[in-house]
């Protein structure tokens, strides 16, 4: 029998399991502060998470949960649900946290600093992990009201770009019939534990290219002797910053941008080599080919132009992450129900950052949202050598994980009766 909703919309089950849920992160809290500052403590960089599987496998079983290392250093833990499903299949969540750390100098100060020089946890990788072994507690602590199953994925390497397409690769989709995915960032624009959820585009595919400009070296007294790459490169650059305006709508939001280039020998030397090195951003398949194919374009014909030899190595990175109308809703209702109206925001711009589960996202409707952690104390951003935060973020975290993966398989139960 179903319970009748109340004018809220929420069954008298979803009320007790919110109550549930509510009084058991609390109790929890104290521990997850003690994973997230040993993390803190331990960071490691992407693809040598080999320390923090460990650990992570070892929270896992402590909490009864069977899990397993699948690659060199991802975790997996699948919680089955006990209760009856109104589907013919159970219907399977996947909640994802990265693992890796920065190669940053940390400079915070805290007593459980790194201990491992030149590696910091300053993107909030230990408070993802630290949400994600709490949300795994409240879950399992409740197998009994869950109608499917989640599977908990502990991703290496975000940092580097790389681990969510491997997992993917590993057929952690297919094996575990995942329908839906849903994952959080830390986020120091917005006020500590408000959630921000946003439909459609959340951040950008990431991708870089080299251009290598092969000219002819000589002497600058005897310019038509030579094939200076210095000039070609200068022409090149101009060339692709004028096809982004002319080309690209000025509403479909990309950016190209060159950080390095390198070449030359002598202020008085035709440069016979040139290398250009830089990073795309854009939101959607579409731009993101046109620009590829463009940036090809115009190095290949300006260098045959002025008879150089130009070679451009173009590398996918990180897919967009775009989020699912439905599993986006039952995040902000999920939210809203258990921290109020107040605490649910929806953010109006998507970011040019870009994160790997956006390869997630390309594959079954899922979710990317904020959780907010600015407050008076700790205001540095993301990245930032002197980057913490409010440890109350980590049982909010976990609690919204929990509830909202229950609450999407009831929505896609709902869908497939």
């Amino acid at each position: 029998m179903i319970s009748q909703p109340n004018k809220k919309g929420e069954t008298t089950e979803m009320n007790d399991l919110k109550t549930a849920f509510l009084v058991q992160v609390e109790e929890i809290e104290s521990e997850l502060i003690k994973i997230r500052q040993y993390l803190h403590k331990h960071p490691e960089l992407s693809y040598q998470e080999y320390e923090t599987a460990n650990y992570i496998e070892k929270q896992l079983t402590t909490m009864g949960i069977s899990n397993k290392r699948i690659s060199k250093t991802g975790v997996i833990a699948l919680i089955e649900g006990e209760k009856e499903s109104r589907s013919k299949e159970k219907i399977t969540i996947g909640i994802r946290a990265d693992t890796d750390a920065l190669p940053i100098h940390e400079q915070t100060g805290l007593p459980f600093s790194s201990v491992n020089q030149g590696v910091m946890h300053a993107c909030g990788h230990d408070g993802h992990t630290a949400i994600l072994l709490g949300a795994a507690q409240l879950l399992q602590q409740n197998k009994n009201e869950i109608a499917g199953n989640i599977l908990c994925v502990f991703q290496h390497a975000e940092e580097e770009g790389g681990g969510a397409k491997e997992l993917i690769d590993l057929g952690i989709i297919e094996t575990y019939n995942v329908s839906a995915f849903m994952a959080l960032h830390l986020w120091p624009h917005l006020p500590l534990g408000t959630i921000g959820i946003r439909y459609g585009s959340m951040t950008a595919a990431c991708d870089d290219f080299d251009i290598k400009i092969v000219g002819k070296s000589g002497h600058s007294a005897r310019p038509n002797e030579g094939i200076d790459a210095i000039s070609i490169a200068i022409k090149i650059i101009n060339s692709i910053q004028q096809m982004k305006l002319s080309m690209i709508s000025p509403l479909d939001a990309s950016v190209i941008h060159f950080g390095q280039i390198n070449g030359g020998s002598g202020r008085n030397v035709i440069a016979d080599q040139v290398t250009i090195k830089g990073t795309v951003r854009s939101l959607t398949p579409k731009v993101r080919e046109k620009l590829a194919q463009e940036i090809n374009r115009l190095a290949q014909s300006t260098g045959e132009m002025f008879g150089a030899q130009v070679s451009v190595n173009y590398e996918y990175g990180p897919a967009p992450v775009t989020n699912d109308d439905l599993v986006t809703q039952v995040v902000a209702k999920s939210s809203q129900s258990l921290w109020g109206t107040e605490k649910l925001t929806e953010i109006k711009d998507p970011s040019l950052g870009a994160d790997d589960f956006g390869e997630f996202a390309q594959k079954v409707p899922s979710t990317y949202f904020r959780l907010g952690i600015r407050d008076h104390k700790h205001h540095y951003d993301l990245h930032h050598p002197k980057f913490s935060f409010d440890e109350k973020a980590l049982s909010i975290g976990a609690a919204t994980f929990a509830y909202s993966a229950i609450n999407t398989i009831s929505e896609m139960e709902e869908k497939k009766c």
